[in-house]
């Protein structure tokens, strides 16, 4: 009898793209990150790829990809934005996959997932086939290899949907212990009922399909499941071993699998530092042969089902009623919200329904006049998605189209996948697990239908919006002044959408702040100037122009006419319309010029407001990202302003804050807030110089660490982690620097010592390859009696011992 274990992490996180941008705008909840997925990847899904693993000591011993070893899935739209974003990581992922293939007889470890994380039985069968295809497209375009398994979102599933992925050929899938219905031995004749999650876990099973066809199943340990997600299992990666290996019973006669699924956010982000536990976990089981690690690919070759069973139809692992949490009031809900209800997701689901199927019809209407098949059509734009380039997008016209197309089709067959595109998305399941209607998952999937909508209206000419609203209003808030759906709609829908005019004062505003060439790409938008003239008077800037706009993603194009004038400090006034006469614009021109000369400034504006009719765009007419950028610039002179008043302060009462703190008595709260104000800019400052002093600096530390309240906040250590990592990259690229490397030493001896709290994740990395690959070529040149080589090697091994490596097994 042998024993196998398999650890399974669904790695997702929902789309959070402006669906009009196409880009994670900036978030403040996720400070002093960009985003939540940035945030994310910082405290999991990066971590997972460089796992440390201590000694007794607690101190690094190596580092290891968690990935290689364990059973995985990330959802692809997490990985459309990592590659962009955060593309080592993206490719530590790749490689582990290809790593897993030599631990598990060539069975990768990556599962695909359905697409955009739809709950699959609550959808038709036309959508159910192009997630999953969709999903597979994807995992082979960044995996290069066929996904054996497939995970489903909250691992909902019916027979429909197991038999499109044993159509589209997937093997296999995991699913909860709960959605088994009754088993038995393949070839027998009596069925036994597993209801209540009695389905032993230890084995895979096949389910016969209405097809014919068949998928095996595998039923996640469920106990240790929970244990590791909410009972604190990870707090000890000995202790985790041990609970897997408990799972194992001797009265089975058999090879045995014990295997779990949780989501893979559990290590690092839910749970600080799980990734080093699950690291730690696999060690010991390795190390103690106390199992064989596996995956599922690996498993099955070797064990295939001897029992079939019967799973519970539309089922999920997060919902006790079925699917009923995405669909109904069911009582499943993230809690602490006394006296609120659910009841908007049935209207909510009913109102995206209606939506989709009305644009539907429409969608094969006009598709039938411009391609083959509508629908293979839709099925086919997953490769146009994955590579936009414009050899690709024509291949795809070339393979679809029902004719030799013009430029204009080609335009409207774009945006008809693009509304198909948009009208999934609007199905993300995020948008009905939580508690409230006007929470943030469930406008971003109102936004996507929105979106939809926009490009029907420019399709079909017709506007689906008001008989939308109306179906919206059926859903009820619990927050009294966000009323339903609809008002929800106007409040937090409508502002985000965006046009051609918004581009363009996007563009308008922020060329003002920064110069841009004659031809930029802004959020998959590019800028060519057909004509722009810029004029500045002391603090006063004007800008007018008409520039040409293509969107990257359709290939539509239009030319706009604006103007701009900044004052100084917030003050901006913006026009922008389509583009006009060629007299008609050299006339507006040379009217905003000419007062402008004058510095008839509220002239200037009154000709903006004429020319520009029901146009006006301000500084919060910027995307977020954009104006955040140029408010820091605007506040620039703010902040050095408060910064001299703060430092007079605090000169000329520093004698008596000596004095207070030697009584050991309080400061007055306006003292101590100029006090740490001051000192906070000036550790920045030391820490961001290009010449770092480090006496300097390790003063300023200890001066923080004596106050009372902390000066090393979040910020600034976000900050500081920065700076460390843009000088070990330095190091890096220039090892023999042996003055960037002493002042590295020196720093961070000083960061150990100070109380912040650092993510030094990517620096670690970065000395531990180069511990790897560039410490032996010094020490053997200092084994050699070579004196800079025995330096450097010094101060190596003590920068090592700062970042908490046992640097004694690099010692030769």
């Amino acid at each position: 009898m042998e024993r196998f274990i398999c650890i399974h992490g669904h790695f997702y996180q929902p789309p959070r793209e402006n669906p009009w941008l196409e880009a994670v705008e900036f978030q403040d909840s996720a400070s002093p990150y960009h985003d939540w997925n940035e945030r994310i990847t910082a405290e999991c899904y990066a971590p997972n790829a460089t796992a440390r693993i201590l000694d007794g000591e607690l101190l690094i011993q190596k580092i290891v990809n968690n990935y290689s070893k364990i059973s995985f899935n990330f959802g692809p739209t997490l990985l459309a934005w990592m590659k962009e974003k955060e593309p080592d990581v993206h490719a530590a992922i790749v490689a582990a996959d290809k790593q897993s293939q030599q631990n598990f007889s060539g069975h990768g470890s990556g599962m695909a997932q359905s697409y955009n994380h739809m709950i699959l039985p609550l959808a038709n069968r036309r959508d159910k086939y192009t997630q999953v295809l969709w999903g597979i497209r994807d995992f082979e375009h960044r995996f290069g290899r066929k996904p054996e398994g497939m995970w489903l979102a909250e691992t909902a599933a019916c027979s429909e949907t197991l038999g499109v992925m044993a159509e589209l050929g997937i093997k296999f899938t995991v699913l909860s212990p709960y959605q088994a219905s009754r088993m038995r031995e393949i070839g027998a004749r009596g069925w036994r009922d597993v209801n209540g999650a009695r389905v032993d876990p230890t084995r895979p099973y096949l389910v016969r399909l209405p097809s014919g066809r068949t998928i095996s199943v595998f039923f996640y340990d469920g106990p240790i499941s929970q244990g590791v997600a909410f009972e604190r299992l990870l707090v000890s990666g000995e202790k985790f071993a041990n609970r897997l290996m408990g799972a194992f019973s001797d009265r089975r006669n058999r090879d045995q699998l014990v295997h779990i699924a949780t989501d893979g956010e559990t290590y690092g982000h839910h749970h600080h530092q799980g990734e080093m536990a699950l690291a730690y976990a696999l060690q010991y089981i390795e190390n103690n042969k106390l199992a064989r690690l596996t995956n599922y690919g690996e498993y099955l070759e070797t064990h295939p089902p001897t029992y079939e069973v019967q799973i519970h139809e539309k089922s999920a692992w997060s919902c006790s009623h079925g699917v009923s949490r995405w669909a109904s009031n069911c009582g499943c809900n993230s809690g602490g919200r006394p006296g609120w209800n659910q009841n908007w997701r049935a209207p909510l689901r009913e109102a995206l329904d209606w939506l989709r199927d009305q644009l539907a019809q429409h969608f094969e209407t006009k598709g039938n006049e411009l391609l083959k098949n509508p629908w293979a059509a839709r099925d086919a734009y997953i490769n146009v998605i994955l590579d936009r380039s414009p050899e690709n997008v024509e291949k795809f016209f070339s393979e679809t189209a029902a004719h030799e197309l013009k430029e204009g089709e080609k335009v409207t067959i774009l945006k008809l996948m693009e509304l198909q595109r948009h009208t999934m998305l609007m199905y993300t399941s995020c948008g009905w697990f939580f508690d409230e209607l006007s929470g943030i998952e469930t406008v971003q999937v109102i936004q996507y239908a929105a979106r939809a909508i926009q490009l029907a209206r420019e399709i079909f000419h017709e506007d689906f919006e008001p008989a939308f609203k109306g179906h919206l209003a059926k859903a009820k808030s619990n927050i009294p002044e966000h009323c339903d759906g609809a008002v929800i709609y106007d409040k937090f829908v409508k502002p985000a959408m965006i046009d051609w005019k918004k581009v363009v004062a996007h563009y308008a505003v922020s060329s003002v702040f920064q110069n841009y060439s004659e031809r930029t790409k802004i959020f998959l938008r590019s800028f060519e100037e057909e004509h722009r003239e810029f004029l500045s008077l002391g603090k006063a800037k004007l800008a007018v122009g008409r520039v040409k706009v293509t969107y990257e993603i359709t290939h539509e194009s239009a030319v706009l006419t604006y103007a701009v004038i900044y004052l100084g400090e917030h003050n901006l006034a913006g026009g922008v319309h389509a583009s006009q006469a060629p007299e008609a614009y050299d006339r507006m021109l040379n009217e905003l010029k000419e007062a402008f000369h004058r510095a008839d400034f509220p002239e200037v504006i009154r000709l903006i407001d004429h020319h520009f009719e029901g146009s006006n765009y301000s500084l919060k007419s910027l995307f977020k990202d954009e104006q955040k950028k140029v408010l820091y610039q605007i506040l620039s002179s703010t902040r050095e302003d408060l910064e001299n008043r703060y430092r007079l302060i605090t000169e000329r009462y520093e004698p008596l804050m000596h004095f207070l703190k030697d009584l050991r008595a309080a400061l007055p709260l306006a003292l101590q807030t100029a006090a740490d104000f001051i000192l906070q800019v000036e550790l920045r400052r030391a820490f961001e110089a290009e010449q770092i002093n480090l006496d300097h600096l390790q003063a300023l530390c200890a001066e923080g660490k004596a106050r009372d309240v902390s000066v090393f906040d979040e910020d600034l250590c976000y900050s500081i982690k920065n700076r460390l990592e843009e000088m070990m990259r330095q190091f890096a690229a220039t090892p023999d620097n042996l003055p960037l490397l002493r002042c590295l030493a020196g720093l961070t001896a000083i960061v150990r010592s100070s109380p912040l709290n650092l993510n030094l994740w990517r620096t670690e990395n970065i000395y531990y390859e180069m511990e790897q690959l560039v410490l032996p070529k010094f020490q053997s040149a200092a084994a050699q009696g070579d004196e800079d080589s025995q330096a450097w090697v010094e101060l190596f091994l003590s920068l090592g011992g700062h970042f908490g490596f046992a640097v004694k097994q690099f010692q030769t």
